[in-house]
């Protein structure tokens, strides 16, 4: 994923690993193994998103980064962004933690007012995807 040469990144392959190394033990999991684990998974993670962060600032010619989403939460990528961000001098911003939430709450507060505003709705099952929905399309009425 540091390699592609792009600035996509999933973290299903990471998943699997870690999957695929559970399923391997022989042993019932100990609390060092379980440990050791989640630390790597979290460290592979923190690496990715540092590096191709600092590549997208980079490619851009920015100076600020904004971190959002559930992610903006963890401590270890909040303290190596601002390390990397002193050391190559741009700025890094974060949502207080309280606004960290998942992108899941997100799209539950877009459906909810998307409901409230009178949006046609399509048969059950069927949907229309809009993934650059608007939302000031939506009435101050529509939103409380």
């Amino acid at each position: 994923m540091l390699h592609s040469g792009d600035l996509s990144f999933s973290f299903s392959g990471l998943k699997t690993a870690v999957l695929t190394l559970v399923r391997e033990q022989d042993e019932p999991l100990t609390d060092e193994f379980r440990a050791n684990a989640a630390r790597a998974f979290q460290d592979a993670i923190v690496e990715v998103l540092v590096k191709k962060s600092l590549k997208a600032l980079k490619q851009t010619g920015l100076k600020q980064l904004v971190v959002a989403g559930g992610v903006g939460a963890n401590k270890q990528l909040r303290s190596t962004l601002n390390i990397e961000a002193k050391n190559k001098r741009f700025a890094v911003y974060y949502p207080e933690l309280e606004f960290c939430t998942d992108n899941g709450a997100m799209i539950a507060l877009a459906g909810c007012l998307r409901l409230q505003s009178g949006t046609p709705s399509k048969p059950a099952g069927s949907f229309s995807v809009q993934p650059r929905w608007p939302l000031m399309e939506m009435s101050a009425k529509g939103a409380m």
